[in-house]
């Protein structure tokens, strides 16, 4: 739990907001809704910083299943889902 407090203090949203800029084209857009399988996008902006790092390794790892998800995480760093995380953070969406 502590490397994890370390790795969300150690991000840096700017390089978040370009490492994370392909997030915004379906996590950034109101009410937006997935075609298929059919369900609602969650918003990133303002959500737990400890949720949002274990979810995108998830999706990494191929833990937690959703191919564009994994697509998207699979080249990422510790450092640049922290970076992610930490600009998405100072979202309030």
């Amino acid at each position: 739990m502590i490397a994890s407090m370390q790795t969300m203090a150690a991000g840096d949203p700017e390089k978040g907001k370009v490492t994370g800029y392909t997030c915004t084209g379906c996590h950034g857009i109101p009410f937006y809704q997935n075609a298929y399988p059919q369900y609602h996008v969650p918003r990133l902006g303002g959500q737990n910083e400890a949720y949002m790092i274990a979810a995108i390794k998830a999706y990494r790892s191929g833990e937690r299943s959703h191919n564009t998800m994994h697509a998207q995480a699979a080249d990422l760093s510790d450092q640049d889902i922290a970076d992610i995380v930490s600009y998405f953070k100072t979202l309030n969406q």
